[in-house]
């Protein structure tokens, strides 16, 4: 589409008043018009629940359903986290399901790596798949990878991540060589 001469001037001339009463009307038909040309799609008929017919949003479609329940509220404390150790003592890093299933059911596989990872020190588990230790050999690590990540600038939330150069992972081989976990 071409932009004639006209156009430029009109544009140019332009005056945006946001004080002018009109500004908010015109800026709301300008919205609705848009939800209805980008947000209404035909070969989508879910989005039609979305957006009215005059373009306005369907605060319904943002509510939960009635029938919906609330999840439980979920508490970490000092029980999840022994049982958690507990776990990685009987079934080692990386068998996350397995814990949530036999010792923490309200808590996922995925909730429990992340909660893995700040018990243990170390962003990434994978050195330490199927390892096995009790609470004392898991804060031996947590101090060992607290060392490396405070030595290299790499400890981030309370976890040691890697860097790009590899120094941290040098690091952790030849701390691993001389103790290994």
């Amino acid at each position: 589409m071409e932009v004639s001469a006209e156009d430029h001037k009109n544009i140019d001339n332009c005056q945006i008043d946001i004080a002018d009463p009109n500004f908010w009307t015109q800026k709301q038909e300008w919205v609705k018009q848009m939800r209805l040309k980008f947000c209404r799609r035909t070969e989508f008929p879910e989005t039609h629940s979305i957006i009215d017919d005059d373009g306005m949003l369907n605060q319904e479609y943002f509510q939960p359903p009635k029938d919906a329940v609330a999840p439980t509220e979920r508490k970490w404390g000092d029980d999840e986290k022994r049982k958690l150790l507990e776990g990685i003592e009987k079934y080692g890093i990386g068998h996350f399901r397995e814990i949530s299933e036999t010792l923490l059911p309200d808590w996922s596989g995925n909730d429990l790596r992340m909660k893995a990872i700040r018990v243990i020190g170390r962003q990434n588990l994978q050195l330490y798949k199927d390892w096995r230790g009790d609470e004392q050999a898991v804060q031996r690590e947590y101090e060992r990878n607290k060392e490396i990540g405070l030595r290299f600038g790499t400890w981030k939330g309370g976890a040691l991540v890697y860097d790009d150069d590899g120094h941290v992972l040098r690091a952790i081989e030849e701390s691993n060589q001389k103790n290994p976990p």
